[in-house]
């Protein structure tokens, strides 16, 4: 009886996922999901050639500190990097005067409180300070930014899909609106047009992003070294710039890395050997186990004479 009532339960289970799937996909067949305009016009990041890719990259200072230059002149005003320190710039080849000087004269004080009155206050920054937020608060940075929370730029390569070239083809990506059209040839519908306050830029995840176009034409900032400051030279270096912050000890850990490949690859050479040399001349024995073992055969026979027993 249990099994009939079994045999029934199943059969109406699976007769269910049945209809359900068959349901489905006569929907899916007469009514085709649309592709929405996201999927029609947005851009996967465009790769670009860093000196710190691959396991054997490394920084190249130069283009790290027209990075930091970048963001100094242009980043600065909005976007904040609260998790890297002043003092860190020295990894960027900066001297120990020039790093407190980059302190002192940062556009944007540390807050404080006044000992005397109690009374919120800013201090001109120190050299183990993190770099100050723009904004006393997250409310503070919404009402100066239409509503929009300019992000934290510390980790943004590492929280972005594509990373750096996120960062790079986000600067270099905006677009008319009006005059756009993607690979196939159409034309951003009307409903996707930005609204107020908004910009184009196919190269975000929803396409209207709510920050104007930072980096908008050659010469903007003038760098140190004589690099020529084009729009797209700009958005490299501060793109290789935001690697270094997301993560500043990648050249050690690509240190640390081959260090331990090395030494696994000799241990295992050794450890080769090392078999090699104490079991290459060994033989292997079989010995007689259990009933037809002589010695057993001999004690069987002297406990059956003992015993008076034959055979």
């Amino acid at each position: 009886m249990v099994r009939i009532i079994g045999f029934f339960v199943g059969l109406g289970f699976v007769t269910m996922l049945l209809v359900a799937f068959f349901t489905d996909a006569k929907n899916a067949i007469q009514n085709p999901s649309v592709e929405t305009a996201e999927e029609q016009f947005h851009l996967k990041p465009e790769p670009m050639k860093l000196a710190s890719d691959g396991p054997l990259g490394k920084f190249d200072r130069a283009q790290l500190q027209r990075g930091f230059q970048v963001y100094k002149e242009v980043c600065a005003a909005c976007h904040s990097l609260k998790y890297v320190s002043f003092y860190q710039l020295s990894d960027l080849g900066y001297s120990e005067a020039e790093v407190k000087a980059i302190a002192n004269q940062w556009a944007i004080e540390v807050p404080t409180v006044n000992p005397d009155t109690g009374e919120a206050a800013t201090r001109k920054a120190l050299v183990s300070d993190r770099f100050p937020s723009p904004y006393a608060n997250e409310t503070a940075a919404r009402a100066a930014n239409n509503n929009a929370l300019p992000p934290d730029l510390s980790l943004i390569t590492e929280a972005r899909d594509g990373g750096a070239n996120y960062v790079h083809s986000l600067l270099t990506g905006y677009r008319d609106p009006k005059t756009y059209r993607n690979e196939k040839g159409e034309a951003l519908p009307a409903a996707n047009q930005p609204g107020t306050g908004l910009h184009f830029n196919p190269w975000f995840a929803n396409l209207n992003i709510a920050m104007p176009a930072p980096l908008v034409s050659d010469g903007q900032v003038t760098f140190a070294d004589g690099t020529k400051p084009t729009v797209e030279q700009m958005s490299r270096d501060v793109a290789a710039f935001l690697v270094w912050t997301a993560e500043p000890n990648l050249e050690a850990r690509h240190r640390t890395g081959w260090t331990v490949m090395i030494f696994l690859l000799i241990a295992t050479i050794l450890a080769y050997m090392a078999y090699r040399n104490i079991w290459a001349n060994a033989k292997r024995e079989v010995s007689i186990r259990g009933p037809l073992e002589p010695a057993f055969r001999e004690r069987m026979d002297e406990q059956k004479a003992d015993r008076g027993i034959a055979g």
